[in-house]
């Protein structure tokens, strides 16, 4: 039962929120971890929400945190598949950088389209088969089932034996450096039809029971070949709950200042500027499990370092802004799966006044994750589905740094279905906070009738 209190009083929740829609009114409820619901009264009768955090809890408008002492030593204990699918994920960072090099520096990649015209590289299917064999090999392949975005159909071709051997020889060089990451590499080479059997282990189709990893092995492809930001996502999804997401951002830079710029205009200045700890081009690994209540972000892995958990994590957390005026949006870049003038008029009608951030891919998520933003929304137009490897991974991350995801009914976001999100209500919303959340929601509902899409 929601506790009812007046409008007045202050009560400290805990910060993992949920926000659910019931016919046509917003109220918050309690989510698995036991989040307090409270509700501003009147004469005993439920009047409208006031959100589930007390503005005493936000007073400080830092987001990395950093405790003497615990910025050096994760509190959040990995379980055994957390901290395997952290190391796959900095696996897959390193081998993601030495391709886009190539890509960006000699060309030397091959970049081919897949059938619905989306780019794909060696660097999406060679972090496929190498996160999908690290897996197999840390849990047993029986035990392993995983739904992924590519497949071998086309790099099966003749006409792509360039791009296949291409990636034979990335992820063997990958899985070569397998001991730098605390993970054991093969006792010899893989062969082509070892890689191939790798990639196509990734056919699961999900469902709402049962144990699935979903991996998106490069989030944000026209950006990665654009030399700009990308994502590795990987997620572990138990009876159509995500129970641990795992984002790295091999350009996401420690300084949000420089997130304003072009990658590849950093790359260029960083080179006259000296490094530290705070490099702008480190890059970063974010990682939570649900019902920890803490989200975590570590630095890529240095050249020629060996990892050790918990290398360097610190807490990180959503922004405490929930003022629209004063909110800063993420947007998606690309046009043709999202709506920019939708968003744009809804931005203006709630009250955001501050550019929006448009980057590719899941970097979105990390960015509020991280309080660099404070909202995200994305409305796909007509025909469009969502998949889950596109948001599982940085759904739980959000939530367990303090902020809400639903779609724009207020509905959490269903990974039980397969490898769509089916009964999304419109779009996704990702937002700083529960008040500001509601703020969206409302906004939206008065502007939808009026949109084309």
């Amino acid at each position: 039962m929601p506790l009812h209190c007046s409008s007045t009083m202050a009560i400290k929740a805990s910060h993992n929120l949920g926000l659910v829609k019931w016919n046509n009114k917003h109220k918050f409820i309690t989510n698995h971890v036991g989040t307090v619901s409270f509700y501003k009264t009147h004469h005993h009768k439920i009047s409208k929400p006031i959100g589930c955090l007390s503005k005493l809890t936000q007073t400080q408008s830092f987001t990395v945190m950093e405790d003497p002492k615990r910025s050096s030593l994760s509190s959040l204990q990995p379980t055994h598949d957390l901290e395997i699918a952290v190391r796959a994920v900095q696996m897959a960072c390193s081998l993601c950088q030495k391709v886009q090099d190539s890509l960006v520096s000699k060309s030397g990649a091959v970049v081919q389209s897949k059938d619905d015209n989306s780019p794909v590289t060696v660097a999406d299917w060679s972090v496929q088969a190498t996160v999908s064999w690290i897996l197999s090999e840390s849990f047993g392949s029986s035990n392993v089932s995983i739904v992924a975005e590519e497949d071998i159909q086309n790099l099966s071709k003749a006409k792509a034996a360039g791009m296949l051997e291409a990636v034979v020889k990335t992820v063997n060089d990958c899985l070569a450096e397998a001991p730098r990451f605390g993970l054991q590499g093969p006792k010899k080479t893989l062969g082509t039809t070892e890689v191939l059997e790798a990639i196509s282990r990734c056919n699961s189709m999900g469902g709402p029971t049962g144990r699935f990893w979903a991996l998106d092995p490069v989030d944000g492809t026209l950006g990665f070949v654009r030399g700009d930001q990308y994502a590795i996502a990987l997620a572990l999804i138990e009876d159509g709950e995500v129970v641990l997401g795992v984002l790295g951002c091999p350009n996401y830079p420690m300084r949000r200042e420089w997130l304003n710029y072009h990658h590849r205009y950093h790359r260029i200045i960083s080179k006259l500027t000296p490094r530290t700890s705070e490099s702008w081009d480190k890059g970063c690994v974010l990682y939570a499990r649900r019902g920890s209540g803490e989200a975590w972000m570590q630095p890529l892995l240095h050249v020629n370092k060996k990892f050790l958990w918990p290398n360097s994590a610190k807490l990180v957390q959503v922004s405490s802004i929930d003022n629209p005026s004063l909110a800063t949006f993420c947007e998606p870049v690309e046009k043709a799966n999202s709506s920019h003038s939708f968003t744009a008029g809804l931005a203006h009608s709630v009250g955001l006044r501050k550019q929006p951030l448009r980057v590719y891919s899941m970097v979105k998520y990390a960015a509020i994750a991280r309080g660099d933003a404070e909202i995200f929304m994305k409305f796909a137009k007509a025909g469009y589905k969502e998949k889950i490897w596109d948001h599982a991974a940085g759904v739980v991350i959000i939530q367990e740094a303090g902020g809400v995801v639903s779609d724009a009914g207020g509905r959490p976001l269903d990974f039980s279905k397969g490898i769509y999100l089916e009964g999304l209500d419109r779009g996704v919303i990702a937002s700083a906070g529960a008040d500001l959340h509601d703020k969206i929601i409302r906004a939206v509902d008065a502007s939808w009738d009026s949109s084309s899409l």
